[in-house]
């Protein structure tokens, strides 16, 4: 006589099914206690330009909002605008990691960020079967910029129409976000006599985080994270950090270069209110269903302060 309590031998395609559903449970209560919520996704790097990566990128957004969050996209789109400017023999110029932007950059800037990169994104997303709108900081003075004339330490510094963010109107973004939208911003601002200035796509992101009470942010990079060696002397990506561990680990090396203005300003975001922001991989498939849905994750989370009696996903 069988033993019906004896579980049968789990191999092949059904095996594999069985994993699939374990990670969908895995999720299930990321997804209870994340809906209604909004998250800012900054899109940039690799991501942006490999095709099989942008599909991947839409999916995990389309699959953010049909389970009840709010994703709201701002995008970059610097290979594009190097590429224009190429096409018409303009030389690209960066000063302190920043575009050069004089009058004609300006308006290649805004062809490409609002007309071409910021209308492609839409496309994608509305192509598979969800509601998107493409919106630039000149809509609705949504960003409120003005000119930026000095560097972090003070310094003067020229640069042509390279803006500084004065305010952030939420409005529209809320009503499209609570709403069954996508919105993907462009990161142009505009200031009081209409001119119109070029932003960095992460500052837009950090600040229409903070400005609509984001629970977290979320900057697709071409890097897995924040890296430490083992004592094998391999990489290990570190899972989280908070704001004194960002200290120790720019004092001893372990972050460094262009990583420390990414951090910092990662840190500056989470201080004034977003509770948490994420570093993933961008070129890593579904890596934002595997950062917010899975147990371990797989970039850099960065939060003030790490709490005794909490336990982290990480």
């Amino acid at each position: 006589m069988a033993d019906n309590k004896k579980m049968p031998e789990i191999t092949g395609d059904i095996e594999n099914m069985v994993n699939r559903a374990a990670v969908l449970t895995e999720a299930l209560p990321y997804i209870k206690k994340m809906r209604g919520q909004t998250m800012v996704i900054k899109y940039g790097g690799n991501a942006m330009i490999n095709e099989d990566l942008k599909q991947t990128v839409m999916d995990d957004i389309i699959l953010l909002k049909l389970v009840g969050i709010n994703p709201v996209i701002v995008h970059g789109g610097g290979p594009d605008i190097n590429n224009m400017l190429n096409t018409v023999g303009k030389e690209s110029k960066f000063v302190n990691g920043l575009r050069y932007t004089d009058s004609e950059t300006m308006q290649y800037v805004q062809e490409v960020l609002i007309g071409k990169t910021n209308k492609e994104i839409v496309s994608l997303l509305c192509g598979k079967g969800v509601k998107a709108i493409g919106i630039s900081g000149i809509d609705g003075n949504l960003i409120e910029a003005e000119q930026l004339t000095s560097d972090e330490a003070g310094n003067d510094i020229d640069i042509g129409y390279v803006g500084k963010i004065k305010k952030i109107n939420t409005k529209v973004i809320s009503m499209l976000a609570n709403d069954e939208y996508i919105p993907v911003i462009a990161p142009i601002g505009v200031g009081k006599d209409g001119q119109s200035y070029n932003i960095n796509a992460d500052t837009v992101a950090a600040e229409v985080a903070i400005a609509l009470g984001a629970s977290k942010l979320i900057m697709l990079t071409d890097v897995g994270g924040v890296l430490e060696k083992t004592a094998e002397g391999e990489d290990r990506i570190i899972p989280v950090l908070d704001e004194k561990d960002v200290k120790n680990a720019i004092d001893k090396g372990i972050i460094s270069g262009g990583m420390i203005p990414k951090i910092e300003g990662c840190l500056d975001t989470v201080r004034r209110g977003v509770p948490r922001t994420h570093i993933i991989d961008g070129r890593i498939p579904h890596s934002i269903i595997l950062e917010i849905f899975t147990k371990n994750g797989i970039g850099t989370m960065i939060i003030k302060e790490k709490r005794e009696d909490y336990v982290y996903r990480k």
